[in-house]
């Protein structure tokens, strides 16, 4: 426990810490952690970063792997603070000292209002476009100021930084009205994450100078479900109500029509048979048969493809298949093309397809030949 001496200094007091001392970290796992799951915050959570963990699950790793990558060479100093390290108590001991409050830091500042513009721009794509039963769910931007100051709070609540999210709050709340005289929705939602990132660095940070009660691990689980849940609940409401996806006529299809469509489609109705027809084979014929089986069906040396450029059927037999190719190369043969150059070049490219099919189909059968004359 880290104590201010009413003469300013800052001091630890060994007998608590000791009692208080929470089971040792190691660099190993933490790196461990980082390696297997750090993009989603793994290693802030087996620090108990739970902040930091929070905000790396939402960002992908701190801003799509950024922040992870920095990660390699700052998880020393995260194993250090975990376990009330000496000498990183001794140097966060000066830091206190020296700053009334912690320095501004660009890292941290830059973070908060990446946060704060990820969480106040997902709420309003969140919000459905359309009325849904006749309920218009569009006075729910009034949660956006929230979500920033959120955001704000939460990014300037990680390691021995802390503050309250009241200031912040009350300013993005401040910047509310102005939507209706700036009109753009970005400009606007901008504004807001500036200030109250602002405000909150200016006169709500402060150091954490008392570490923060152990929770238990139910209630730390609780918190992150409960984050999961909403925030994937935003994003799925985002997809389902308002994300759109544009077709070769540049028209708008909201995705949700597109899926609902997609499902009715002959490519996935054919793809769904095959899977029930793949689970039931397993359930008798065994995995590996099974797997086998699929092996075959992703062409690997593209029979399969030969046979439908030649406009055959896979049982068909040589003598078909080379009956096939003869007739094909005639029809096809680029010096009987008197057209453009698009043409004769269309000409060759279907000329050189029907010889590698036949060439594949050849191959395979001379593969077979030997194999069948080894089993002799």
């Amino acid at each position: 426990v880290i104590k201010p001496k009413m003469s300013g200094k800052v001091q630890v007091n060994s007998n608590a810490a000791e009692q208080t001392r929470p089971k040792q970290k190691s660099k190993f796992w933490a790196y461990f952690w980082w390696l297997f799951g750090g993009v989603f915050g793994a290693h802030h959570v087996y620090l108990g970063r739970d902040e930091h963990a929070l905000v790396w699950f939402c960002t992908l790793g701190g801003y799509f792997g950024i922040g992870w990558l920095r990660d390699i060479y700052r998880i020393p100093t995260y194993v250090a603070d975990a376990n009330d390290d000496p000498e990183f108590l001794s140097w966060f001991k000066h830091q206190v000292r020296f700053n009334k409050k912690p320095p501004f830091g660009t890292v941290r500042f830059l973070g908060a209002i990446i946060v704060s513009y990820l969480f106040g721009q997902l709420v309003l794509l969140a919000i459905p476009e359309d009325e849904i039963n006749g309920i218009n769910f569009k006075p729910l931007i009034i949660l956006i100021p929230l979500a920033v100051a959120y955001g704000t709070w939460l990014v300037g609540n990680v390691g021995r930084e802390q503050g309250s999210i009241w200031l912040a709050l009350i300013v993005s709340y401040l910047c509310y009205p102005t939507l209706y005289y700036i009109g753009d929705d970005s400009t606007w939602l901008g504004l807001m994450v500036l200030a109250s990132t602002l405000t909150f660095d200016t006169f709500s940070k402060e150091w954490r100078l008392r570490r923060r009660q152990k929770r238990s691990k139910s209630r730390r689980l609780a918190l992150f479900l409960v984050f999961a849940l909403v925030y994937g609940g935003l994003w799925a409401s985002y997809f389902y109500f308002n994300a759109t996806l544009t077709d070769s006529e540049g028209e708008e299809i909201k995705l949700s029509e597109a899926i609902k469509h997609f499902l009715t489609s002959p490519i996935w109705l054919d793809l769904k048979a095959s899977l029930e027809d793949t689970w039931t084979q397993t359930k008798h014929q065994g995995f590996w048969a099974t797997w086998r089986q699929v092996i075959d069906l992703t062409d690997p040396r593209g029979e399969i493809n030969a046979y439908r450029v030649l406009g055959l059927s896979q049982t068909a037999s040589q003598s078909e298949v080379t009956h096939r190719w003869r007739a094909l190369s005639r029809e096809h043969h680029p010096d009987k093309v008197k057209g453009s150059e698009e043409e004769r070049r269309q000409a060759q490219e279907r000329f050189l397809e029907i010889q590698q099919a036949y060439e594949i189909l050849s191959s395979a059968k001379n593969r077979r030949q030997r194999k069948n004359k080894k089993s002799d």
